[in-house]
């Protein structure tokens, strides 16, 4: 069985790596012998599973669902069967079998492929459906829309049997409406072949009623549409716990109802489709369907989808564009058929597609952060690059802003491969440029409808006498370090404060990385000392300011971190600027300074990204804490 197990793993592979096949992995495969079924089982994707993945079920045991008298109530009997199911796995307790496990088991043929095409289901969600499978597809069975679970499995198996009285074998296809379709053959050979004919077939008539195969892009939504919409749409979307995360797609039509139980998974039955949004509007949509949309279209202004995550609302996304998709495709065979009341509603409570949205849209990241957006400057190197990586490690989502373009993608990547899929990406910013720093709040508040923390670390350091430091020197410092932090806040607080909805919504934070520099004065070292002073007056001016829009502002003032670039760097470190300066009288070497600041710490030791980082989320979670100013240097600089 194990070259057949390789084989029906290379066909869930091939197929579930092409979206024109599926999306979001949707789908199942199966492959049998005599005594066994191996099916795919929930939450494990098509286009990577592997063969040891497949579950096996006792064929025998799994045919207890057809003999075994069930309960009248569709909730007690999808609860037996799902019982019946799990007592089939062998060995007990291997996995979850998929729920159309029984539809595979009576299906006759050794390989089964079930697959939601949009282009297949531009015929099964169409009003012509049922005639256009008959006119394409003579050979093939159309089954009218049942609900999922053991009720499709006895309907597929009546219907099967009367085929197969009637042709002496019963078909490689059938079409199931609302839904996709089953394609069963004894070679995956021959499963490839069947699927490249329907899909030509149904080209071809997607051709001759001249509709272009792929969606157009999506209009481009203004930035002031976009700022005066998203930041709002996260609190009126989001919970107590946190704000949702809010992307725009750009300007266009969200679908016109619920499609296929897939859609339904990701994307919801119903998208908000208004001229205006509100938190009225919202609660009125939420009492009449039951929950707050995830697919939001405004009128001539912008599409949005919101989700709990970043990941989250690229699977709402997909979801979105695919129901687009079939729904233009029926426009061919007479235009959507949306499902019904109590077919939404099925879908909508049973707990099968609750598991597999919670399986498939995890919320990841709920960590002391709990999937806040949390924005870092500077982040590709140094203080940035370590605070970064420890708010992704207690569930932020993080935005690294740098100069460093290629750094900030490549830091941003790492995250992403350590702690998950969207949990990091990266924006280039020039702080000291007021149309850089507007652009980068604008990318971040299309990407995440805006954020709740932002970290302003970007900053130089250039040493040396106040007798022979150069206004070019003394000005690229203040621009990065003074102008930088004013301009940051500026455009974060523009966002942040639109987060506040009718006086409600959660708080958000701007947190600068101060210095003990700007604590106590520095010798040879007046231009940066002299901006991080004044960015403190900056911290207690805006702290007051901000607090009526429920933002608070903060400093943390790191000791030296001896360990990363702007210390250690071995041509432009500080280390070597003292050294060549003549800072620490008798240093002969770089390791005489490094020794000489070590032994003004009495704690021995420098200060560490993660030390900073654990002060930031202290400014985050202490409710009753703004315009301060808090030490990090392990003693050296003592608050009086």
């Amino acid at each position: 069985m194990q070259q057949e197990l390789q084989k029906i793993a290379e066909l869930s592979r091939y197929y579930g790596s092409d979206s024109a096949y599926v999306f979001m992995g949707g789908g199942n495969t199966s492959v049998k012998n005599g005594e066994t079924l191996y099916i795919k089982p929930s939450g494990v994707a098509l286009a990577t599973i592997q063969p040891e993945q497949f579950i096996a079920l006792d064929r025998k045991a799994i045919r207890r669902v057809f003999e075994m008298p069930l309960p009248e109530n569709t909730d007690l009997r999808e609860e037996l069967v799902k019982t019946v199911m799990l007592a089939s796995v062998r060995p007990l307790g291997a996995g979850r079998p998929s729920v159309e496990a029984p539809v595979h088991e009576v299906f006759d043929y050794t390989y089964i492929v079930h697959l939601h095409p949009a282009m297949v289901n531009g015929m099964t969600c169409a009003n012509a459906g049922k005639e256009t499978c008959a006119r394409l597809f003579p050979q093939a069975l159309w089954l009218d829309y049942c609900n999922p679970g053991c009720t499709l499995a006895f309907v597929v198996k009546e219907a099967l049997a009367e085929y197969k009285a009637a042709h002496g074998k019963q078909p490689n296809v059938f079409f199931l409406q609302n839904h996709g379709v089953f394609v069963g053959a004894e070679t995956p050979e021959e499963i490839r072949s069947l699927y490249s004919e329907i899909m030509d077939t149904l080209a071809a008539q997607y051709k001759l009623a001249d509709i272009p195969l792929e969606l157009p892009p999506f209009e481009a939504a203004t930035d002031d549409d976009v700022l005066a919409l998203a930041p709002a749409l996260r609190t009126l979307l989001g919970n107590d716990k946190g704000r949702a995360v809010v992307r725009c797609l750009g300007k266009g039509d969200a679908f016109g109802g619920p499609l296929t139980p897939d859609h339904m998974v990701y994307a919801k039955g119903f998208a908000y489709q208004g001229d205006e949004v509100s938190e009225a509007s919202l609660e009125a949509f939420r009492g009449a369907k039951g929950y707050l949309p995830k697919v939001i279209s405004i009128q001539d202004k912008a599409l949005f989808v919101a989700a709990d995550t970043l990941k989250d609302t690229r699977a709402v996304e997909m979801a979105l564009e695919n129901a687009l998709l079939v729904q233009r495709y029926a426009g061919a065979f007479g235009g959507p058929h949306y499902l019904t009341e109590p077919q939404y509603m099925f879908i909508q409570n049973w707990e099968v597609e609750s598991y597999r949205r919670s399986i498939s849209m995890s919320n990841g990241g709920n960590g002391r952060l709990n999937n806040r957006v949390c924005v870092v400057t500077g982040g590709a190197q140094g203080f940035g690059l370590g605070i970064a990586e420890y708010l992704a490690a207690n569930g932020g989502i993080l935005v690294i802003a740098d100069l460093n373009a290629e750094g900030a993608a490549a830091t941003a990547k790492s995250l992403c491969d350590k702690y998950g899929a969207d949990r990091a990406f990266s924006v280039a910013v020039n702080v000291a440029d007021e149309d850089s720093v507007k652009a980068m709040a604008m990318a971040i508040t299309r990407q995440c409808g805006g954020m709740d923390l932002f970290v302003s670390n970007a900053g130089v350091v250039r040493g040396g006498s106040v007798k022979e430091t150069t206004f070019k020197d003394w000005d690229f410092v203040t621009r990065i370090n003074y102008n930088g932090y004013f301009l940051c806040s500026k455009y974060a607080a523009i966002v942040m404060s639109r987060q506040i909805v009718n006086g409600k919504g959660l708080w958000s934070d701007i947190v600068q990385v101060n210095s003990k520099s700007g604590l106590e004065g520095s010798n040879k070292n007046g231009a940066y000392a002299g901006s991080k002073f004044g960015t403190i007056g900056l911290t207690q001016s805006f702290a007051k300011e901000l607090v009526a829009d429920c933002i608070k502002v903060n400093s943390v003032c790191p000791g030296n971190y001896y360990d990363g670039p702007l210390w250690s760097d071995p041509v432009k470190g500080l280390f070597v600027q003292y050294l060549n300066l003549g800072k620490i009288p008798g240093a002969k070497t770089v390791e005489d300074v490094r020794k000489a600041y070590m032994d003004k710490v009495p704690m021995r030791r420098g200060c560490l990204p993660s030390d900073v980082a654990k002060a930031i989320l202290y400014c985050v979670e202490q409710d009753y804490e703004t315009g301060q100013a808090i030490p990090v240097t392990g003693g050296q600089v003592m608050l009086h």
